[in-house]
């Protein structure tokens, strides 16, 4: 087995992820908020990234815009107990953002296993543990071998959101939650 396994790089012309799945822009609006957000890919100086940008807002108990990758084409799960964690490379705005897993065991839609990403103006590379990832709205553990989804999220206060994701990948070997 490799130390990673590829989630998504954005160099397929085809708009699917390494896995065969896309991502999906989601906002709180599925709630009653009034954030406002664009999704989708672009050519960066780098090459080919993801980009999430748009208004958080608090309004209507909202506070979040989304770009989820589910993980299995059929719309089950992925067995990600090979792995460690989650490596990403990013860059964007100031403001609080996280990746948000789903499992098999979060059914509701606010239930999710959260933990926080650096981004600030530069191209970040980080490894995120699994046991950095805090539980919310369920009293399950994390159980990585039924996971559905990752997102990258912006979430929890009212801002101008804008992140670029160029690399998003499944990793094993690291201990700390940033490198």
């Amino acid at each position: 087995m490799t130390d990673t396994l590829l989630l998504d790089d954005f160099q397929r012309d085809d708009g699917l992820s390494s896995l065969g799945t896309r991502w999906e822009g989601l906002t709180d609006r599925v709630m009653g908020g009034r954030s406002d957000m664009q999704v989708g890919y672009h050519d960066s100086d780098t090459g080919p990234v993801l980009f999430m940008r748009g208004q958080v807002r608090l309004e209507n108990r909202g506070g979040f815009i989304q770009a989820r990758l589910p993980l299995d084409p059929a719309g089950g799960s992925f067995d990600a107990s090979a792995w460690e964690g989650l490596r990403i490379r990013v860059r964007g705005t100031s403001g609080p953002y996280y990746l948000h897993l789903r499992t098999r065991q979060t059914w509701q839609p606010w239930q999710h296993y959260r933990a926080p990403i650096e981004v600030g103006p530069e191209w970040h590379e980080q490894f995120i543990p699994f046991t950095a990832f805090e539980r919310r709205a369920t009293l399950r553990r994390l159980d990585v071998s039924g996971l559905k989804s990752v997102g990258v999220v912006a979430y929890g206060e009212a801002f101008e959101a804008e992140i670029e994701v160029s690399r998003l990948e499944l990793e094993r070997g690291r201990t700390k939650a940033s490198d």
